[in-house]
């Protein structure tokens, strides 16, 4: 089990990582992409990579059929938590409206399509590279840490629905003032 712990938090840790790589290179006015307070993660990201990687063997096994499943997979997790940040939460993190082939403006087409892209490196190169290495995570670290996540992703949701996203930015009060 605390391998799947591990598995969520740095897939959505390295999730994180592309958000604010993708923001920075379209150059999005928002270009922090947390979604807890502390912990610099988007969940979305270790939901789908957990997802892709609990397709069958058989899809996993064809290039074609991992896109193919891995878009759907990864689309699917990525419409739950919207509506889940939603309701949960009480604000949404991302609105695809503005974007063609869009559905509720909750996940669109070239999302999806990029999601494919995604499932590929996940399972053939990533995954099997890092599964080793997180074996070596002691268990004793497990419980504490994964008490931690809980604690951050609690106190993030109840921030989310008192001062909605602003309320994750604690840290701009750090930043010069034109990085603002």
């Amino acid at each position: 089990m605390g391998g799947l712990f591990w598995q969520f938090l740095l897939y959505s840790f390295l999730g994180f990582l592309f958000e604010i790589s993708f923001a920075r290179i379209v150059r999005h006015p928002k270009r922090d992409r947390k979604c807890h307070l502390i912990l610099p993660v988007c969940p979305v990201y270790g939901i789908g990579a957990l997802a892709i990687l609990a397709l069958p063997d058989w899809i996993k096994a064809s290039p074609l059929l991992l896109y193919l499943g891995g878009a759907i997979t990864a689309t699917a997790a990525e419409w739950a938590l919207a509506i889940f940040y939603e309701k949960a939460a009480g604000t949404p993190f991302w609105d695809y409206h503005a974007l063609p082939w869009n559905f509720q403006g909750r996940v669109c087409l070239v999302f999806s399509l990029f999601w494919g892209l995604l499932a590929l490196p996940l399972v053939y190169g990533l995954h099997p590279w890092l599964m080793p290495r997180l074996a070596l995570i002691p268990n004793a670290v497990t419980i504490p840490a994964a008490l931690f996540y809980l604690g951050d992703a609690a106190t993030s949701l109840f921030l989310l629905r008192r001062l909605g996203t602003e309320g994750l930015r604690w840290y701009v009060r750090f930043r010069p003032s034109e990085a603002r």
